[in-house]
């Protein structure tokens, strides 16, 4: 009888070990997800100035554009946690169309291979982004699944073990991002 009883206390003691390093793996992959989705919002604002530099030298006199791209981007690279960088992204993104859709405005800037590159390379980045963010939301599902199933909902949360948030636009930022950028002719 005392050896069952010990049998199951070494079961499960050994479960509670496995749920506990299942719990931290998921969590590394959550931050790890993270710190990649970081890395290529810091490749887009550091060419967002080269872009506003380069639309400067054709549309300077659009000034409040060009400070809109500026002002976003700062509060952009400001900003801490996913919550709050998605938020300041809808703001960056709706401020990017404004420029892009400012550049219709002036066929030489259209045309000037600097801007087509740098206009390439920001696709490009959005589009990492993108799957970056895909890859995060996907590892923080995962983590707050496994957190929030029996039995590790039985002591994650003492563990230390917080659900994380999502990187999605908020909805007070959607329509910014979901509309169309004026043109002005």
């Amino acid at each position: 009888m005392e050896w069952i009883i010990l049998g199951i206390i070494a079961l499960g003691v050994l479960s509670g070990i496995g749920i506990y390093n299942r719990l931290v793996r998921l969590r590394q992959v959550t931050n790890q997800a993270w710190a990649d989705v970081d890395v290529q919002l810091k490749q887009r604002y550091d060419l967002i100035p080269n872009l506003v530099e380069t639309v400067k030298g054709y549309a300077g006199h659009e000034r409040q554009t060009l400070e809109a791209v500026v002002n976003a981007r700062n509060a952009a690279v400001q900003a801490s946690g996913p919550a709050a960088t998605a938020q300041a992204e809808g703001v960056l993104t709706g401020a990017l169309r404004q420029l892009f859709a400012l550049t219709e405005s002036y066929p030489d800037l259209k045309a000037n291979t600097n801007f087509l590159q740098l206009q390439s390379e920001l696709s490009d980045i959005e589009n990492k982004i993108a799957a970056a963010r895909r890859f995060f939301n996907n590892a923080v599902s995962e983590f707050n699944a496994a957190i929030e199933t029996f039995p590790a909902v039985l002591f994650a949360s003492a563990l230390g073990f917080r659900s994380r948030e999502f990187f999605e636009v908020p909805e007070t930022e959607r329509a910014t991002v979901e509309t169309a950028p004026q043109v002005k002719f």
